[in-house]
C-alpha cells in the first residue's frame, strides 16, 4: 500500500488510551450537583445519570498513570439532556453536570502536565431538540432565522408528538439532523473544531461520520484541525473496512478498528464466546470462530488494507460503549479477556482500553456496557489489572513493541507467534489461546543470532537461540511471552 504522502501523528503510535464515559467513571465533590442520582453502584439504566464529572476524572490522574495511559479518549462531555450526551445541546458549553469549562480546563492542563493527551468526541451529524437553532424554530416556527439550519418538511415541528416532520437520525425526533449542506452550519461545525483545539485539546473522535456524505466535507474539516494543530488526531468511527476513509490521507488519521475487535472476539472467544451477545455487533456480520491461522491472515490483511501511517494510528479496541463488554463476551473468562488485552498491546497501533476493563468489569448491551466503575479496590480483579499494566510498561519501554514490524511465524492449535522488529530491536512475542500448557521448538529464521540469549519481559525465564529455534519453548495455558 503506497502512503502518498501521508502523516499521522507520531503521538498516536506511542500511545496507550483510555476510554472514558464521564458519567461512569468518577464522582466529585468539588463539583457542584444539582440533585439526586442514580446509586453509583446499582444496575445501570437508559436514562439514569450515576453523577460521574471531569474533576472526579482529574482527581484520578494518578490511577491513570500508574496503568501507563497517555491518552484518554472521551465520550461526548457537552452540554446536553442526556447521560451519553450524544444529544448536543451548545458545542462551545462543558456540560455543568460534569463541572463546565472551568473543570475541563483544570483536567485539561493538569493531564498535559503528566503527558496525557485528551481526544473528545464530535458529534456533528445531530444535534438535540435543545440545540440552540432547532429550539429557535421550536419556538419562531418558519419565522426562525435558523430554519435551513435543519431540513424541515412541515411547521409547526413535530418534535415531541406524532412522526417527525424534519430529517433526523435513526427516524428519532431527539436528534435532529444538521443540513450540512448549509454553508453556515458548515462554517459553524469547523469553528467549533477549530475552538477546542484552540483550548489545548489533541484530537477528535468523529461520531458515525458516514452519515455526513457531503463532498468535501471531511476534506475541509482535516485541513481546519491540521491548520490549528498538525500533530491533532482525527479517528473516526467507521466499523467496516475504511480505504475510503484512510487511503487517500485527505479525512481521517484513523479509525476505530472494530474489524480487529470483530476477530478478536473470533479467536479468543473460539467456540465458546456468547453467540448471542455477540449478534449484530456494530452491524458487522456475526463473528465466527476463528482458528490461528486464520487469525494471523486476518491481522495481517489489516495491515495491508491501509497505508503504514495510518495502519499504525488505529484506534485498536476490545470494545466500547457501543457494544458489549469483552469479558461478557468471553462468558466471563477473564484469562481470554486477559490474553486478548495482551495481544492488542503488542500489536501495531494505538491500543485502547475501555474503562474498567482492566479490573474486571463486565457488561452486556446498552446499557449495562456503560456501569459505573467501582473505587473500592476489593472488588478489582488486581491480578488482570497487575497484567494489562506489566504488559504497558514492556510496551512502552520497547519501541518496536509500538512501530516495528508485525510478522507472524507460528500459527497453530492456539498458538501464535510473531515478531516486532525495528531497526534496533526484533522481539519474539507468543501467545497460547488454549486451556493446555505447550513446549515445543520455534523456528525463528534469521530473525535471530545463534547464541542470543533471549529473557521473558514478564518473568525471568531465559532461552538461547540454537540452530535458528527457540528450544523447548514452554508458555502456559492462555499464557504469553515477549522475548527480548
Amino acid at each position: 500500500m503506497t502512503d502518498y504522502n501521508i502523516k499521522t501523528p507520531d503521538w498516536v503510535k506511542n500511545a496507550v488510551f483510555y476510554q472514558i464515559f464521564p458519567d461512569r467513571f468518577a464522582w466529585s465533590s468539588r463539583v457542584n450537583k444539582p440533585g439526586l442520582f442514580e446509586k453509583w453502584d446499582s444496575t445501570p439504566t437508559i436514562h439514569g445519570y450515576k453523577g460521574g464529572d471531569l474533576m472526579g476524572v482529574y482527581e484520578k490522574l494518578d490511577y491513570l498513570e500508574d496503568l501507563g495511559i497517555t491518552a484518554v479518549y472521551f465520550n461526548p462531555i457537552f452540554q446536553s439532556a442526556s447521560n451519553h450526551r450524544y444529544h448536543t445541546h451548545d458545542y462551545y458549553q462543558v456540560d455543568p453536570l460534569l463541572g463546565g469549562n472551568e473543570a475541563f480546563k483544570t483536567l485539561l492542563d493538569a493531564a498535559h502536565k503528566r503527558g496525557i493527551r485528551i481526544v473528545l468526541d464530535g458529534v456533528f451529524n445531530h444535534a438535540s431538540r435543545g440545540f440552540f437553532p432547532f429550539n429557535h424554530i421550536l419556538e419562531s416556527g418558519q419565522d426562525s432565522p435558523y430554519t435551513d439550519w435543519f431540513i424541515i418538511n412541515g411547521y409547526p415541528l413535530n418534535a415531541y408528538q406524532g412522526k417527525a416532520n424534519y430529517a433526523c437520525w435513526w427516524n428519532n425526533p431527539a436528534l435532529p439532523k444538521l443540513n450540512i449542506e448549509n454553508p453556515i452550519v458548515r462554517r459553524y461545525i469547523m469553528d467549533v473544531a477549530r475552538y477546542w483545539l484552540d483550548q489545548g485539546i489533541d484530537g477528535w473522535r468523529l461520531d458515525v461520520p458516514f452519515e455526513i456524505t457531503i463532498p468535501g466535507f471531511w476534506e475541509e474539516f482535516r485541513e481546519v484541525v491540521k491548520t490549528a494543530n498538525p500533530e491533532a488526531y482525527i479517528v473516526g468511527e467507521v466499523p467496516s473496512e475504511a480505504q475510503d476513509w484512510l487511503n487517500s490521507g485527505e479525512k481521517f488519521d484513523a479509525v476505530m478498528n472494530y474489524q480487529l475487535t470483530h476477530a478478536a472476539v473470533g479467536f479468543f472467544g473460539g467456540d465458546s464466546f456468547d453467540k448471542r451477545l455477540a449478534e449484530g455487533m456494530m452491524g458487522l456480520p456475526n463473528p465466527q470462530p476463528m482458528d490461528a491461522q486464520a487469525f494471523a491472515r486476518r491481522t495481517s490483511e489489516l495491515l495491508q488494507i491501509y497505508p503504514k501511517e495510518s495502519s499504525y494510528a488505529q484506534l485498536n479496541l476490545l470494545d466500547s460503549h457501543d457494544m458489549p463488554r469483552f469479558l461478557s463476551l468471553m462468558n466471563g473468562s477473564v484469562d481470554k479477556l486477559r490474553l486478548a488485552y495482551f495481544f492488542v498491546l503488542t500489536y501495531p497501533g494505538a491500543p485502547c482500553i475501555y474503562y474498567g476493563d482492566e479490573i474486571g468489569l463486565d457488561g452486556g448491551r446498552d446499557p449495562l456496557c456503560r456501569k459505573a466503575f467501582t473505587w473500592r479496590e476489593e472488588e478489582w480483579n488486581t491480578a488482570l489489572r497487575d497484567s494489562i499494566k506489566d504488559t504497558i510498561t514492556v510496551r512502552q519501554a520497547i519501541p518496536a513493541l509500538r512501530t516495528g514490524t508485525y510478522e507472524p511465524i507460528l500459527a497453530q492449535d492456539g498458538v501464535l507467534a510473531y515478531l516486532r522488529r525495528d531497526e534496533l530491536d526484533t522481539v519474539l512475542v507468543v501467545l497460547n489461546n488454549s486451556n493446555q500448557p505447550v513446549k515445543f521448538d520455534l523456528p525463528t529464521g534469521t530473525a535471530f543470532e545463534d547464541g542470543a540469549e533471549l529473557q521473558d519481559q514478564l518473568s525471568e525465564s531465559h532461552y538461547t537461540i540454537t540452530q535458528q529455534q527457540v528450544k523447548d519453548l514452554s508458555v502456559p495455558a492462555m499464557g504469553a511471552l515477549i522475548l527480548a
